[in-house]
């Protein structure tokens, strides 16, 4: 596996936090059934896990990541839930029999694997006959926000080079679907929905995230050692992620796309 790009700093989790199956996985909800068994890889801190453990529940869910320390969070964020268990993994690689899973959810994972391709095998194969994989990624290249304030320039150039040096795909979203093709997938239902940041509040918390990690996150160490941008740099492009936040008419979006496949 290589190294996950954001890290688990406090900016980066504050995001995946907020996420849950309405906000982030509503393209699968109608393909839930109580008493399906159900693999969430990359789970993060698991508050998409609760959501689809409590639709598929009395079925046994597994909760997997490749960081053991954040499946701490996972644990507190499905207290309570008496069909999720927790596990570390490599998605290149899992530790299950072929045909365990009616259901293999992934979201925002392959964007930061070395091979995707394999990461869809695997996730194939332990995908029992008529089951389903759900993957769900964003594509960096849609993000567009308004005004752009400098500092916000630069951002993004900096997160490709950082991302794409650890061996991932910030535009993974438009290449879902020839990923899955390539994988074996022979029926592969595909969509889009977004993320939208514009009241007063979303916009400090989402430049708290994003500036924030552009500072403070992994992200930032590894701009830093890899000759990417300086410090000064990073305080500069935190400055323009604030100025965006405090414009009235400030706006962000972000697509995400979707694969529903099978066979």
């Amino acid at each position: 596996m290589p190294a996950y790009t954001h890290g688990h700093h406090e900016t980066v989790l504050s995001a995946h936090q907020w996420r849950t199956v309405e906000n982030s996985a509503a393209y699968l909800i109608e393909h839930l059934r109580p008493g399906q068994a159900l693999l969430d890889v990359g789970c993060g801190p698991g508050t998409i896990t609760a959501g689809l453990a409590r639709r598929v529940a009395p079925g046994r869910v597994v909760a997997s990541d490749s960081a053991a320390a954040v499946l701490d969070e996972a644990r507190k964020n499905t207290a309570g839930l008496d069909n999720v268990e927790f596990a570390v993994a490599d998605v290149h690689a899992l530790d299950h029999p072929d045909g365990t899973f009616d259901v293999v959810h992934a979201h925002q994972v392959l964007q930061h694997v070395a091979d995707p391709v394999r990461a869809l095998r695997e996730m194939r194969r332990v995908t029992r006959p008529g089951g389903t994989v759900a993957v769900r990624d964003a594509d960096f290249g849609t993000m567009i926000w308004y005004p752009d304030p400098p500092g916000m320039d630069s951002w993004l150039p900096i997160y490709y080079k950082v991302a794409r040096g650890n061996g991932g795909e910030p535009d993974a979203g438009r290449r879902l679907v020839s990923w899955a093709r390539a994988a074996g997938f022979t029926d592969v239902t595909a969509s889009a929905s977004a993320w939208c940041y514009a009241t007063p509040e979303e916009r400090e918390w989402w430049s708290e995230s994003w500036g924030g990690r552009l500072l403070n996150s992994a992200i930032a160490d590894q701009a830093v050692a890899g000759g990417h941008a300086t410090r000064e740099e990073l305080r500069r492009v935190y400055q323009g992620w604030k100025d965006w936040a405090a414009a009235e008419d400030g706006w962000y979006s972000v697509t995400h796309a979707e694969i529903l496949c099978r066979g």
